[in-house]
């Protein structure tokens, strides 16, 4: 029976194409997809034709962007990597037969996967297998930005996830999909308080949902309504002392440099910033002369191709996939019923794609059942 795989030819022009099976190799096993989720961010950036690969040369050596033959070229083949199976058929003793697992190969309605090169995390039996989607790079995505403000705090010597908002007044700017995992893993963790900032209405509904406190960021170039800045308002409720009012630790989940802007003005004095955001479109709107210089503040880019500086090999992927499970478990019920706002055929992908890339269709978190 041929696979299927959503395919991006071109900006705005995804299809789905199909292919026979891989045949199975000795040490290789052989996926079904259940559940494949939608990344908003990333995915989009690539049906959009804004993603910095597109346009340029990436030079892994160096870490720069340089110009020349862009890194990745339509077709994209591979999109996606919030992935659920259940595995037909294994010719390694690493994976077994029937197990449900959590990877990240692309929208593709079967797979056959090297255990040595691709990551497979078992689903424990209590867990919903549609929460599987987030085990095996987006939680960990949210986990690592936890990470960083406890190394923020602590440097090598991390000791739990949580020791960077345990006690703390935490902020978390963008109700996405990162945005509410990563303010529910700071509530899991013992934050004193979080806060979650959107302009849209129906994600601070979705975070309030979750038993979250939210916010309206409202406009930050109204400067006669200084009363309903959020800034102005949780500054005057997280006192630490003279001079020294705010958030302890502010996660800027949202790519808009208005979002960011913001998340910098919550910060008590010679706090941090853990920016899990994407700018596609820049961050013009970024005051660098304004209070980042003025209060002397931290901002720190986490993203899941590294753990902070001397983490490694302690905090390696296996481990914040467990940390995504330990959150999955406390609050799954509530996730699968109000983050994930779309189950859909997978052969209603590629048309739901280009109606999220155009704007046509907004939801927060979509997925593609097999």
């Amino acid at each position: 029976m041929a696979e299927r795989v959503i395919v991006v030819s071109g900006p705005g022009e995804v299809t789905i194409r199909e292919e026979e099976p891989a045949p199975l190799r000795p040490d290789t096993y052989r996926v079904r997809t259940l559940y494949t989720g939608i990344s908003a961010g990333t995915e989009l950036s690539y049906v959009k034709g804004t993603n910095p690969y597109l346009s340029a040369g990436w030079n892994a050596d160096l870490g720069l962007f340089q110009p020349g033959e862009p890194a990745t070229a339509y077709p994209v083949n591979r999109l996606g990597y919030m992935e659920v199976g259940q595995v037909t058929e294994s010719r390694t003793p690493a994976v077994s037969e029937g197990t449900i697992g959590a990877m990240a190969y692309g929208h593709r309605t079967g797979y056959v996967a090297d255990p040595l090169v691709d990551r497979f995390v078992p689903l424990p039996e209590d867990l919903d297998p549609l929460l599987g989607i987030y085990v095996a790079h987006m939680g960990p995505i949210c986990v690592n930005g936890l990470l960083h403000a406890a190394a923020d705090l602590f440097g090598p010597d991390v000791r739990t996830v949580g020791d960077g908002v345990r006690g703390r007044r935490v902020a978390v700017t963008g109700a996405g999909v990162v945005g509410l995992l990563t303010a529910l893993l700071a509530r899991h963790h013992g934050a004193a308080s979080v806060v979650v900032l959107d302009p849209t209405p129906k994600r601070r509904a979705v975070a309030a949902s979750l038993g979250l406190e939210t916010l309206d960021p409202g406009s930050l170039t109204d400067k006669d309504q200084e009363s309903g800045d959020p800034a102005v308002l949780l500054k005057t409720r997280w006192a630490h002392g003279p001079g020294d009012r705010g958030a302890d630790v502010v996660f800027q989940c949202r790519g808009q440099g208005g979002a960011l802007r913001l998340a910098l003005r919550l910060l008590r004095p010679q706090g941090t910033v853990v920016d899990l955001a994407f700018y596609q479109s820049g961050a013009e709107q970024v005051r660098l002369g304004e209070e980042f210089h003025h209060n002397g503040l931290t901002l720190r880019s986490a993203q899941i191709g590294r753990v902070p500086r001397g983490l490694a090999p302690t905090w390696d992927r296996e481990r914040l996939s467990g940390e995504t499970v330990a959150l999955l478990r406390a609050y799954g019920e509530l996730v699968a019923e109000h983050l994930v706002s779309a189950v859909v055929p997978f052969d209603d992908g590629s048309a739901l794609l280009a109606d999220l890339a155009s704007r046509q269709r907004q939801e927060l978190q979509v997925v593609l059942a097999c």
